[in-house]
């Protein structure tokens, strides 16, 4: 990412990375960046992880606390007051209280967790009085697939976006705005009204992908399903241009307007999103809904991986030396996590291992993360469902067993959100390989098919405590992301 900035933008972060770890001598401090595209869990994940700190949780594989050197943890005031408060209270609230899901991520938000530990060694103790502080920063994955436009002229983005509208998944709706599109002269002159209705109709089908049936990933500009309050601004009022000739545009022209919009949107809404927030990470999870994309079919898997490919690519991984680590801060280890592992029987979560690990080791391979610690792992952060065995026609099959979301449907019966049901998703196949092919899951004898369930009644001890949030390797993310920082 660095050929992509100004040197006056890396001046500012080297100033700021600079400030940083002059703080962090005093105070130590990690930056952990959380995202994932829609409806991946990216909230359910931060809730559950600070969740089962706080609340000291089952996390075996966590050896901090597993060796009884956890203190405490606990929230504080988080460093920046210009970022949105991740709201945890009232998402733990609609998890435990109304057994909801909550409210996906929409914008930047951030928490700090302090916590409090013992060094494993006689001489780290010494050294240190065995604190630090999490600074949690959760953001829209839709967000981060907007930063290789910073490489792009508008021609090139043009030419990538009907590229990809041009692809059969995605063809039919595109149709609307390709069509739209091709009536109008790129070097005519510059209409506001026109402008309006392509960027309604380019938004319209962006939308359209990211819907359940296709469950499609790379879709930038990434503002463009998440406006917040940039809606309706000329920022956000532009749409790529079909048939562009080469050499600069007409003043005047729409060619022209388009283009002085999309380098606005880079200037005033990408970059300083990469520099005041991605820049300034240490560590970085990102969170892939494998499931829906495996419910969608091959091309949806196939779109997921180059969106996973874009998302690495905008990282600065790896470790530099004492004198560039003062000035720039580097992302070290990067977690890839399929969640909703608690969608499927455990007999198939190593299956589902290597879908993730297929995926990434492609992605990471064309994004060149070399230098960072790169780990993949399926996780459910809060675990809706429990496993069983029913017998059908003299076979055992796995099950799982929870409460499908009201409109769920299995076989034909759709769900009210109250009734508990066992579900037998089908058999993920022994090769990952297979599922990037339509003709090989064509010849399954089960279809493929994940539900989405509630969350789970929250259990209590004998004495009546509400134990904390259940969830499927949760322990394992915690002990990659921050373990090495508590030992």
């Amino acid at each position: 990412m660095a050929s992509l900035t100004t040197f006056t933008d890396e001046a500012v972060i080297a100033l700021d990375t600079l400030a940083g770890r002059a703080a962090n001598l005093v105070a130590p401090s990690l930056r952990l960046g959380v995202t994932g595209l829609s409806r991946a869990g990216k909230t359910v994940f931060i809730s559950a992880f600070v969740h089962n700190l706080i609340h000291g949780g089952r996390l075996p594989m966590f050896e901090a606390q597993k060796s009884g050197r956890l203190a405490r943890a606990y929230l504080e005031e988080q460093p920046d007051d210009a970022v949105p408060r991740f709201q945890y209270e009232d998402h733990v609230a609609a998890l435990l209280d109304s057994r909801t899901w909550p409210e996906s991520t929409r914008a930047i938000s951030e928490l700090r967790l302090t916590i409090d530990y013992e060094s494993a060694s006689a001489w780290g103790r010494m050294l240190s009085r065995g604190r630090i502080s999490i600074d949690i920063v959760d953001y829209p994955g839709e967000w981060l697939l907007d930063l290789p436009l910073l490489g792009k002229d508008f021609a090139a983005f043009s030419a990538d976006s009907f590229q990809l509208a041009a692809l059969p998944v995605r063809a039919d709706l595109a149709a609307d705005w390709t069509a739209l599109a091709a009536t109008v002269d790129p070097d005519g002159d510059a209409d506001e009204m026109t402008a309006r209705r392509l960027a309604e109709a380019f938004t319209a089908y962006l939308r359209a992908c990211r819907q359940d049936s296709r469950a499609l990933s790379t879709l930038p500009p990434g503002r463009f399903l998440m406006p917040g309050d940039l809606e309706g601004s000329p920022a956000l009022t532009f749409t790529p241009l079909p048939k562009l000739r080469e050499g600069r545009a007409r003043p005047g022209s729409l060619r022209a307007m388009m283009e002085r919009r999309f380098e606005a949107y880079k200037t005033h809404v990408v970059k300083p999103f990469f520099r005041e927030h991605v820049a300034r990470l240490d560590r970085q999870i990102v969170l892939i809904d494998v499931m829906q994309a495996m419910n969608a079919g091959p091309a949806a898997l196939a779109d997921l991986e180059r969106a996973l490919t874009e998302i690495l690519g905008c990282f600065r991984p790896g470790s530099g030396g004492l004198l560039s680590n003062l000035l720039s801060r580097r992302i070290d280890r990067i977690l890839i996590a399929a969640t909703k592992a608690d969608q499927i029987h455990h007999t198939s979560h190593d299956r589902l291992q290597a879908i993730v690990r297929r995926l990434t080791e492609r992605a990471a391979a064309r994004a060149d993360v070399s230098g960072a610690a790169v780990d993949v792992l399926a996780l459910a952060a809060v675990r809706a469902t429990r496993e069983g065995t029913v017998t059908q026609r003299r076979e055992e099959l796995p099950v799982i067993i929870g409460t499908p979301l009201a409109g769920e449907t299995i076989g034909g019966e759709t769900f009210d959100g109250d009734t508990e049901t066992a579900v037998f998703p089908g058999d993920l196949p022994t090769s990952p390989d297979a599922l990037f092919d339509a003709g090989a899951l064509a010849g399954q004898t089960r279809a493929i098919r994940f539900v989405r369930f509630r969350p789970p009644r929250l259990e209590r001890s004998a004495d009546g405590v509400t134990l904390s949030l259940p969830h499927i390797r949760l322990d394992r993310a915690l002990q990659f992301l921050i373990g090495d920082r508590l030992s």
